[in-house]
């Protein structure tokens, strides 16, 4: 019985065995190519001719990115949040990315950018309640699609390559864009996720952060390519080098990644230069691997001062807006702050919720052994008996 076979999705133009010596390369790599340095857009004309309403929207935004995370290392030291890593320096890369998107696109954050999904609109309350231990997420993702923030790197970029390429094969106009460090392109999840968008053409943009260092481990000990965006053309897909710093480059290419893939061109790696001007977490010491002048140098290159110049240059906004615009980021802080100093109310059982759609046998054991243990603390030894009472009573112990 003769069979006959048929692709299940092929891209257009894809490679067939050619013997030597007329083989061809899969893609012509050049296309593919990032340029030699960063694109930079403040200072230049495409500034200059950029939308007013866009550059004070950025504005805005870096403001009050910047507020929440002075806020949110705050709390931390107060006590109030059991960790938080800080995006303080990188507040361009976190609000370009959730400004490009769609209502319906998605976003998948790493633990660091939890700026992001403030920017995209979630309470920034509810943003931090993983970070202070009270939830899981402590948001709906589905409702704000927005990804769980995810810890373990570079886990979060096969998820996004999933949702993406479940939407393309359904028709549903959905962009997935995933964020990761640089010490995540390290990892075996960030080559899966590449491989596979690019080899299904996946509508996902994947936006790395350079920030220098992975925690304490400098980009030129994690590889020797050229750029992370040079990464790109391994996997066949084209490779942006953007300054990080530059609220409206880092817009003007993820907007174009995002379009891209929007119309059917497939994925994009855009590696944006920054640099993290806190500690890694409220953990570390930064001083043991970077010095003070490493440090002021980059604050010379601060994104909010650089847009600010962008906005006088072009007579966008005096001080009493930019009074205004603090203004607002000073009460949402405030409105953190209050929320954050409340003593939460939790219920031990909601830690089995959410975990699967049908909890596996293994999840109700371990929900009805806490049951348990939560209905004999409520008991008491009084209640108890003597026979179960604590055996150290009255040993001076």
């Amino acid at each position: 019985m003769k069979r006959h076979s048929t692709p299940v999705m092929e891209q257009p133009g894809a490679h067939r065995p050619i013997p030597p010596p007329a083989w061809q390369p899969r893609t012509d790599p050049a296309p593919l190519l990032p340029d030699p340095e960063p694109y930079r857009a403040l200072g230049t004309d495409a500034a200059r001719t950029a939308d007013p309403a866009l550059l004070r929207s950025l504005y805005a935004h870096l403001v009050r990115g910047r507020r929440y995370n002075t806020q949110a290392t705050a709390l931390t030291r107060q006590g109030r949040l059991a960790v938080y890593p800080s995006s303080t320096g990188q507040e361009a890369c976190e609000v370009a990315a959730a400004l490009v998107l769609k209502d319906q696109d998605w976003l998948f954050p790493s633990y660091r950018d939890t700026l992001a999904a403030v920017a995209r609109g979630l309470d920034p309350a509810q943003a931090l309640s993983l970070l202070r231990g009270d939830w899981h997420t402590g948001y709906d993702p589905r409702e704000c699609r927005i990804a769980p923030l995810c810890t373990p790197l570079a886990t979060q970029l096969p998820h996004a390559v999933g949702v993406a390429h479940a939407a393309r094969l359904k028709g549903d106009d959905v962009v997935a864009l995933a964020m990761v460090g640089d010490g995540g392109t390290s990892e075996g999840d960030f080559h899966e996720a590449l491989n596979f968008a690019a080899v299904w053409q996946a509508p996902v943009v994947f936006l790395v952060q350079n920030n220098g260092f992975a925690i304490s481990v400098p980009l030129a000990k994690q590889t020797a390519a050229p750029s992370l965006a040079h990464k790109a053309v391994g996997y066949g897909m084209p490779g942006r080098l953007v300054d990080g710093n530059d609220a409206l480059a880092v817009y003007e290419v993820l907007d174009s990644a995002v379009r891209r893939a929007r119309e059917g061109g497939g994925p994009t790696l855009v590696e944006a230069v920054t640099y993290r001007l806190d500690a890694h977490t409220n953990a570390d010491d930064a001083t043991r691997y970077r010095t003070d002048s490493e440090v002021e140098a980059w604050r010379a290159h601060d994104p909010i001062a650089l847009m600010e110049r962008a906005l006088a240059d072009r007579g966008l906004m005096d001080e009493e807006g930019r009074a205004a615009v603090r203004e607002e980021a000073e009460a949402m802080a405030a409105a953190l702050r209050a929320h954050l100093n409340e003593d939460p109310q939790l219920d031990p059982m909601e830690l089995f919720t959410h975990v699967f759609a049908e909890q596996t046998s293994q999840l109700r054991e371990q929900a009805a052994q806490l049951r348990a243990e939560l209905a004999a603390e409520e008991e008491g030894p009084a209640e108890r008996g003597p026979e179960e009472a604590d055996d150290t009573e009255g040993t001076g112990r």
